[in-house]
């Protein structure tokens, strides 16, 4: 019996130790559950809390999106109206003119300050071009004469697919006020160009009445001194501005390669007397006597050629045929022209060749209203050693036949026989400002009788600045 309980305990002992890793497994699975149950909670908090400050920046940046939109909406619309009770502003001032065409005010203002060792031809400081016979004596000064303002006008339609414009300009050429001791410094405006445009894009087309430049007018000399009495005019350079209409045509418009232009003008008859020079009683008005001018003009890129022929015939009665007639009783005005302009890099080369005879008119002969034979030029070289900064070379001549030179004299001849003008400046131009000093040498050779020969020079150095807006 004793030995039957034994047994018995220890089955149970046995039956209990076996049944123990049993016993205890669902505790230990019920520990590692509630552990990542924790840790999935933990995690989902944090998710949680990225995406509400992910939400709160999207909120963010759609409040700062809709205050940048609110800030353009009100900087692009129209100032908003006053209360009834606030007085109307006034409006600011604005170009009034025809309905559709609109109104450009553009030119510079240019200031000189010179010094010669005699006195010039057409005026000194910055219309001196060579020197008068028989001056004597430096002098020195300011000028301001060059500042110069236009208006341009465009915009209006017209039927055929034409639109129509114009260009006034005036510069302070026009004298001065008076001869008081101090009419010097106040000059007087001087009407340079007032002409109407008709243009048809399609076509390529224009057609521009009025005054203006002929067509002898190419290339024009860099200068800051010398700007509407460019270097050379009278001694290489040539054209001037006369009542007329013109006609430029393109002639291969919207093709590829070199762009060609055959521009026709015809532009009021000009000459020295007879008659009043001021009241179209010249040999040059007299009768239907336009100046006939034809220019063919071709460019491409970095470079441009044209050529011009000129003609004109003046009675030198006059108008109603009475004045006497010194040597002859008419003149033919005839001229041809070559200009051109390259610029390769940092250089620039421009320049002009003429020749013809009775050429005052378009400043030709040094002004000398005879039926005088010529011949000259211009040519300038510039280099640009940075966009700012440019140095130039310019060299002109003009050479008058000198039996022609002699015929004429005392009968519109004055004894001009050869002129050779140089010039050297040094430039800097920044934006619309530009400043430049610059030296004017000019040798003038005539006769006073025919017999003798005399020569004579003159130095110009100024110191320039423009504004242009």
């Amino acid at each position: 019996m004793q030995r039957n309980r034994l047994f018995l305990a220890l089955a149970v002992c046995l039956g209990f130790a076996a049944a123990g890793p049993v016993l205890a497994a669902p505790t230990h699975k019920r520990s590692a559950d509630q552990a990542l149950r924790a840790l999935i909670d933990k995690q989902q908090k944090q998710l949680d809390q990225q995406q509400q400050d992910l939400q709160m920046l999207r909120n963010q940046l759609k409040q700062l999106e809709a205050e940048q939109a609110q800030q353009q909406a009100q900087a692009s619309a129209p100032p908003p109206s006053p209360p009834p009770s606030t007085p109307p502003q006034p409006a600011a001032p604005t170009f009034v003119s025809a309905p559709g065409v609109t109104v450009a005010l553009h030119g510079w203002i240019d200031a000189t300050f010179f010094n010669q060792n005699r006195s010039f031809v057409y005026g000194n400081g910055q219309n001196a071009e060579y020197p008068l016979k028989g001056s004597n004596g430096s002098l020195s000064g300011g000028d301001v004469r060059n500042t110069r303002f236009w208006l341009d006008f465009s915009g209006a339609k017209l039927s055929g697919g034409w639109s129509a414009g114009g260009h006034l300009e005036m510069d302070f050429f026009g004298g001065n006020n008076g001869t008081s001791a101090y009419s010097q410094s106040q000059e007087i405006p001087r009407l340079r160009q007032a002409y109407l445009v008709l243009s048809n894009p399609d076509s390529g087309s224009t057609v521009q009445i009025g005054q203006q430049w002929d067509l002898l007018l190419g290339n024009v000399p860099i200068s800051l001194t010398h700007v509407a009495f460019p270097l050379g005019l009278g001694a290489g350079w040539l054209g001037w501005r006369y009542p007329g209409i013109v006609w430029m045509q393109d002639l291969n418009r919207g093709s590829a390669g070199p762009h060609w232009r055959l521009d026709l003008g015809a532009f009021e008859g000009h000459w020295n007397g007879p008659g009043d020079n001021v009241n179209y009683l010249t040999a040059g008005n007299a009768g239907f006597r336009p100046q006939l001018e034809a220019r063919l003009h071709v460019d491409d890129g970095n470079w441009s050629a044209y050529g011009v022929v000129h003609y004109a015939k003046v009675s030198l009665s006059g108008v109603g045929g009475t004045a006497p007639t010194p040597i002859r009783s008419s003149i033919t005005s005839e001229g041809a022209e070559f200009g051109a302009s390259w610029k390769p890099g940092s250089w620039l080369f421009q320049g002009n060749v003429y020749t013809g005879k009775g050429l005052a008119s378009v400043f030709g002969t040094e002004a000398q209203f005879g039926n005088i034979q010529e011949t000259g030029g211009w040519g300038q070289a510039s280099y640009f050693f940075t966009p700012n900064w440019s140095v130039n070379a310019f060299y002109a001549i003009g050479k008058n036949n000198t039996n022609d030179v002699i015929t004429w004299l005392g009968h519109g001849s004055l004894g001009y026989l050869k002129n050779r003008q140089t010039a050297v400046s040094v430039l800097y131009n920044n934006g619309p400002y530009g400043v430049g000093l610059e030296w004017m040498h000019d040798v003038l050779d005539y006769t006073n009788t025919g017999l003798d020969r005399n020569s004579i020079s003159g130095n110009q150095l100024s110191l320039s600045g423009i504004y242009r807006f």
